[in-house]
């Protein structure tokens, strides 16, 4: 789906990650779940790109619904997958703390699991080889992405601040629609291994010039990353 122009969304409201299209090539930011892979072909189809046009893919962090398709990416394209230092290892093997689940309504977390078994999400596969990044790095892929450290969901979350769109892509340091209790709104995400944490990373994300915020769950949020963090804040 076409968000803004160069700009577009796989998945939906549930489960998102985005591409970016742009005359030098294409950059991928997460990869969902493994059944996002027929929707990344299909947006590349309607856009007129080939697959090997897929210069690499961006992680904002290492959790399952959020690495997908990229180990067949890499796998079949050659295209590096970039992720935080700090959730190499979470990308790789899957290990993670466990988390307070915490609200839900049973109507939104069914219809969750339910969306993640329509597109494979018991099939994903761990990432074999990433290219680890920091904070401040700039990536040599189109856009020239820049790595913005935002601890708290995981140690390794970030946001890529891309301004070539215009957009910032936050992964989970966010939400605007909670997967368990499909409350929409800018919010805080749930699973998120340090809370008060990822609160206080909020101040990076308000300081990055932006037209669009774009969460890992839940409809892209138009507007300046100021007015999203603010809003997770009273949420």
């Amino acid at each position: 789906m076409k968000i803004a122009p160069h700009l577009h969304r796989l998945g939906n409201d549930v489960v998102a990650s985005y591409l970016i299209d742009l005359p030098e090539g294409i950059t991928l930011v997460d990869a969902g779940l493994p059944g996002h892979w027929h929707d990344l072909l299909r947006e590349l189809e309607a856009i007129g790109r080939p697959l090997g046009d897929v210069r690499g893919l961006v992680l904002t962090h290492g959790d399952s619904d959020h690495i997908g398709f990229a180990e067949r990416l890499r796998a079949e394209t050659g295209a590096p997958v970039f992720v935080h230092a700090a959730d190499a290892h979470r990308a790789r093997t899957g290990e993670k703390p466990k988390t307070p689940m915490g609200p839900f309504r049973l109507g939104p977390m069914l219809g969750f699991l339910a969306y993640g078994l329509r597109k494979n999400a018991v099939r994903t596969q761990h990432v074999r080889e990433v290219v680890e990044v920091a904070d401040g790095d700039v990536l040599d892929l189109p856009g020239r992405p820049v790595v913005v450290g935002m601890p708290g969901h995981s140690p390794g979350s970030i946001a890529v601040h891309v301004p070539a769109v215009d957009a910032v892509f936050v992964g989970d340091a966010l939400t605007t629609r909670h997967v368990l209790t499909g409350r929409t709104g800018a919010q805080p995400a749930p699973f998120t291994d340090e809370p008060e944490q990822a609160l206080a990373s909020l101040d990076r994300l308000a300081g990055l010039p932006a037209s669009w915020v774009l969460p890992g769950h839940g409809a892209p949020w138009q507007g300046a990353p100021a007015s999203a963090a603010a809003a997770v804040r009273t949420a």
